[in-house]
């Protein structure tokens, strides 16, 4: 065991990497050897730990079974051809949980702690990072706040427990994405929290989705809980549509994830010369452009996948088949997002993060 300046470590006895077939990976199913944890008690952050990897012993009427005080992030770790470990704009992460923290009535985390911690755990587990940028080879990292006080009275919990948890990964999707309009359910409602990265607000997803599914379909395209006229995410990802040569993606609201994947797409395109239009987007609009070929393709953004190109779009009972233009858009934009975060080419907006 050991003690840096903030976070007492307490190493494996023996690392499980050997067990680990880095060549066929499932997403989000293998973790690394450590885990960092803190408690929240007596109304205040106690001292952060990295432990091994092992499960959590909670009380059954922990809050977070009862009243769902739950929020998380997705970030990753990436290894460059040196050997160096980068993370991709993780004060984006830190602020969106403290965010996400806040609309459900949970404490907010000392940054000092989160990067630390976080450092510390990466170099830890740095060998289960592997390099291979064209195989998506990446640290999948996840932290996540749980209410962990006993008791199922509906009110806040006064206990929280932060924790990072590591998973290596590859490519998320391999081929392009069938997705369906919803003409019925929404993901969130005006005022509501889904603007937060709440473990609720993926809940309530999974059953309009596996709808989709049966019908052939591998996600849904969210719409507005009013009118279902306006477009807005794209499973769980924010969505962009090219209508000629401009790119078009719905604005953020109290609905719609403010995502860090989504703000770098926007930002690379922008520098690449493509016009990028933030506004609302009808279903009319794309069902319209998809019918007349203007709609020259489309794509969701997120952490897991960075880009995913969308291959068809179906509503009600049309269905549209995008074929890809020879400057693709969602191609050009990914490499140019994924040669900075392996640090593959210059960082010109200071989004990359050496982890020392």
């Amino acid at each position: 065991m050991k003690t840096s300046s903030l976070v007492k470590v307490t190493k494996a006895e023996k690392s499980k990497i050997d067990q680990v077939d880095f060549d066929n990976l499932v997403f989000g199913k293998t973790f690394t050897d450590h885990m960092f944890v803190c408690d929240f008690k007596d109304g205040q952050w106690q001292t952060p730990e990295i432990l091994p990897y092992q499960p959590l012993t909670l009380d059954p009427s922990a809050k977070v079974f009862h009243y769902g005080q739950a929020v998380f992030e997705g970030m990753k770790a990436y290894k460059d051809t040196d050997g160096k470990v980068w993370l991709f704009r993780p004060e984006e992460n830190y602020e969106r949980i403290n965010k996400s923290s806040a609309r459900l009535q949970m404490p907010e985390f000392p940054r000092d702690f989160f990067f630390e911690g976080l450092e510390q755990l990466l170099n830890l587990d740095k060998e289960w990072i592997k390099s291979g940028q064209a195989d998506g080879n990446a640290l999948y990292i996840r932290p996540f706040v749980i209410a962990s006080q006993p008791g199922v009275m509906a009110s806040p919990s006064t206990e929280y427990k932060f924790i990072i948890i590591c998973s290596p990964v590859q490519a998320y999707y391999t081929k392009d994405v069938k997705v369906k309009i919803a003409d019925y359910y929404s993901r969130a409602a005006n005022g509501g929290f889904g603007a937060a990265k709440a473990a609720g607000n993926y809940a309530g997803q999974f059953y309009p989705t596996r709808l989709v599914q049966e019908e052939g379909f591998d996600q849904v395209i969210w719409t507005d809980d009013t009118t279902h006229e306006y477009l807005e995410e794209a499973g769980t990802m924010n969505i962009f549509f090219r209508i000629n040569d401009t790119l078009v993606t719905c604005p953020t609201s109290d609905r719609i994830l403010d995502g860090v994947t989504r703000k770098s797409v926007i930002a690379m395109a922008e520098k690449l010369g493509i016009t990028v239009e933030v506004r609302k987007v009808t279903v009319k609009e794309i069902t319209e452009a998809a019918a007349n070929g203007t709609l020259k393709e489309s794509f969701g953004s997120g952490t897991a996948a960075v880009i995913s190109p969308i291959g068809t779009i179906a509503y009600k009972d049309q269905v549209w088949d995008l074929e890809k233009p020879e400057n693709c858009y969602s191609a050009t934009i990914k490499k140019a997002i994924l040669d900075v975060q392996y640090n593959a080419a210059e960082d010109t907006f200071g989004w990359r993060h050496e982890v020392k």
